[in-house]
């Protein structure tokens, strides 16, 4: 199984209000838009890299 056939479960667990724009158009590429919303991703280094920049406000599972 190489790293593209991975999924990642991605929740977004605290309030994304006041947070810089750069961390709010991660949020945004990520699919994540109201609080404890989930989404399932693609591992890819993309999304690793705003997983990254805003592990902060997130929860991430492997599947």
């Amino acid at each position: 199984m190489s790293i593209s056939d991975k999924r990642l479960k991605v929740t977004l667990v605290k309030r994304k209000f006041g947070r810089a724009p750069g961390h709010l158009q991660c949020l945004l590429g990520l699919g994540l838009k109201k609080i404890h919303q989930s989404v399932e991703i693609k591992d890819t280094p993309e999304n690793r890299g705003m997983i990254n920049k805003v592990s902060y406000l997130l929860k991430v599972e492997v599947i």
